[in-house]
């Protein structure tokens, strides 16, 4: 990092916000043009780099791989935190099934690509297919929301949990075949119990510290709400930290922690999904800003040919076979599956997994690092570029439901079980129609506000409820699951509206 060195303090901070402000405005522009914001943000750090017109020099794997692993576990936490667990039930066993079987085939198909194309061992190809092997589905929301196009079904919840639970069966297979070529007298079968201790311990660490982190902010009684925040990023950290050290899988505990927590009522935890929402952005600027610095196009450029035929390899077959596999049992459409297996975009995680081999010291990494920031860079440019019209051409699309803003904050004492719920009455809906008077809801609760186009009513008993009025409902949990129950949404896969707002 010696460009870095040369420069003042001031000079340090003045490039570090130069770059986050060119990555923000900039992602504003790519949404626009159905450009990922991450090819933006690798783009800008590549520029910024030794060969570009930035000129810092930087070539410290070692921190880049510190700055990864801090900024992917507070990004799976906050993907975790910001899922609803009612989204996900319906489709969990399908999720779990793709996040764990459908990354090995994947892995297992790019790796005898790789073995054929490349001259790499049998276990150094494998490892080049685990790399590359998890997929990103936060780039691809990003590009759907700058399109205005959303996702019918159960298409969204699939896509959001394989994305955030598939990331640490990568990092397994990564991390075990790194074992592996080190030491070649093991033996591949000694991975099924390292894979079923580090599991087993990150479920059990994730479970625990999703409901410690409730128990503890409910309890602290801190003097300055601005406090919670830092607790809960230490809880992430300290959580990912345990875990590994233990021998668990240390990303899959951190986001469970998010998804247990996500479901449970403490203090400030609206504003808390909202700071860690912010966070995961920086989180991703700042890594991929790392990551481009990282990389010398000089380098990338003699191995884009056999990259690109890898790339095509891994959306065209690997993908594709990984996805009809898994969910040949599954309920999803001919179409959906389509859809499914060419939005297997790669993001953050195979750049950062590309940093281990370097790391570890082995002898082909930089050819597996430059190959694999090739196949990312093609990922996202052709796939993500193409995402919306595909949707529109698969029939998949739906428009994306837009809901006014919360007239009103609530932030309820530690002590309180309430959730402030938003709800929205389907069509044919049994109190479509009816005055709030007529309607027998569940006690104690309460109807806080109706909202109603773009305006928010303080309702009274003469109130008529009409298909797409907004509620605002104040009750605890099981209160709440009746109110569903009562206007009609409780097995029509539309949980997802119900939008807990407990703070």
């Amino acid at each position: 990092m010696t460009g870095l060195t040369a420069i003042s303090i001031e000079g340090v901070l003045i490039a570090i916000a130069a770059l986050l402000l060119i990555s923000v405005v900039g992602s504003r522009i790519s949404g626009r043009l159905g450009v990922p914001a991450l090819l933006l943000f690798l783009v800008i750090g590549m520029l910024a780099g030794s060969e570009g017109i930035g000129g810092i020099d930087f070539d410290d794997p070692y921190l880049a791989q510190l700055l990864a692993v801090i900024a992917f576990a507070l990004i799976l936490f906050s993907g975790g935190f910001d899922t609803e667990v009612a989204d996900i039930r319906p489709i969990w066993r399908e999720g779990i099934v793709m996040a764990t079987v459908g990354v090995l085939i994947t892995c297992l198909i790019v790796g005898g690509a790789a073995y054929a194309l490349l001259d790499l061992t049998g276990r150094e190809a494998i490892l080049l297919g685990a790399i590359v092997s998890s997929t990103d589905a936060a780039a691809v929301f990003a590009v759907l929301r700058g399109k205005g196009v959303g996702l019918k079904g159960h298409l969204k919840p699939l896509l959001e949990l394989e994305s955030g639970s598939n990331d640490p069966m990568a990092i397994f297979l990564t991390v075990g075949m790194i074992q592996l070529i080190q030491t070649p007298s093991d033996s591949v079968w000694q991975l099924i119990p390292l894979f079923v201790q580090q599991m087993a311990l990150g479920a059990l660490l994730g479970l625990f510290t999703g409901y410690a982190l409730a128990w503890i902010l409910n309890h602290l009684r801190l003097e300055y709400d601005g406090l919670y925040s830092v607790v809960t990023i230490a809880l992430v950290l300290m959580s990912y930290g345990l875990t590994t050290s233990v021998g668990g899988n240390g990303f899959l505990a951190v986001y469970l922690a998010g998804l247990v927590s996500s479901d449970l009522n403490f203090i400030h935890k609206r504003s808390l999904k909202q700071f860690h929402d912010g966070i995961a952005w920086l989180m991703q600027i700042v890594m991929f800003l790392t990551l481009g610095l990282l990389v010398f196009p000089s380098e990338v450029m003699p191995v884009a040919g056999r990259a690109l035929l890898l790339s095509a390899i891994l959306a065209l077959v690997a993908r594709p076979v990984a996805v009809f596999l898994t969910l040949s049992w599954s309920r999803f459409t001919l179409r959906e599956k389509t859809f499914i297996s060419w939005v297997g975009l790669r993001g953050a995680a195979p750049v950062i997994l590309a940093t281990f081999p370097l790391l570890a010291g082995l002898d082909k990494a930089s050819l597996m690092f430059n190959i694999v920031f090739f196949i990312v860079l093609t990922s996202v440019l052709i796939q993500g570029t193409s995402l919306a019209p595909v949707a529109r051409w698969l029939g998949v699309d739906a428009p994306i439901p837009v809901k006014p803003q919360l007239p009103i904050e609530y932030v309820p004492g530690a002590g309180l079980k309430s959730e402030l719920a938003e709800l929205t009455i389907p069509e044919g809906s049994p109190v479509s129609g009816k005055r709030l008077v007529e309607i027998d809801f569940p006690q104690p609760s309460l109807l806080v506000l109706l909202g109603r186009d773009e305006d928010y009513l303080i309702p009274s008993g003469s109130t008529q409820l009409a298909p797409g009025d907004t509620i605002l409902v104040l009750a605890d949990k099981s209160n709440l699951d009746r109110v569903r129950t009562l206007i009609g949404r409780e097995h029509d896969g539309e949980a997802s509206d119900a939008s807990p707002y407990s703070i």
